[in-house]
């Protein structure tokens, strides 16, 4: 990964898909994201952690349904008409993520991002890849394969079981 003149990587300089949790922006990279759709029922699978919402099968294939809200330890999700699942394409998966709502696709460029603070053993910044900012506005940059990685065993058993 090569690096530009402020020492952060040249990956994440691009366009991310920007989203909410609460009063929170998050962003991800445009080009995990295969699709976005409106919340709707999932098929709840027995044993799976609260994160884990179930699955819901997208013309033909399985997709395991995560909540981000509940996956970052952030307060009770909620869903009303403005719930929205984004789904990603990652590493040759297919996995849903449900968010509070999509807001806009936002370039970013290299000046615009920072690394991610640290904070010490207190608080997990594993999924942060970096913080954009843009205007007066801070975007959460999601490093969404680590966060999915961290959610790989589950998300197998899920499709094993459905």
């Amino acid at each position: 990964m090569n690096e530009n003149k402020s020492g952060t990587p040249d990956a994440f300089a691009g366009e991310f898909l920007s989203f909410t949790l609460g009063d929170e922006h998050y962003g991800v990279d445009i080009l995990k994201v295969q699709e976005i759709r409106g919340y709707d029922s999932v098929t709840r699978v027995p044993d799976a952690p609260d994160y884990i919402k179930g699955v819901i099968n997208l013309r033909g294939t399985i997709v395991p349904v995560i909540d981000l809200r509940l996956k970052l330890h952030l307060a009770e999700a909620r869903y009303d008409s403005f719930t929205v699942m984004i789904v990603l394409n990652v590493e040759e998966r297919v996995v849903g993520i449900v968010v509070d709502g999509v807001s806009d696709v936002i370039p970013l460029s290299h000046d615009q991002v920072r690394p991610t603070p640290e904070f010490g053993a207190a608080v997990d910044t594993r999924f942060i890849s970096g913080i954009g900012t843009v205007d007066e506005r801070m975007l959460i940059l999601l490093d969404i394969e680590t966060l999915l990685d961290s959610a790989d065993l589950v998300a197998e058993e899920l499709e094993a079981a459905a």
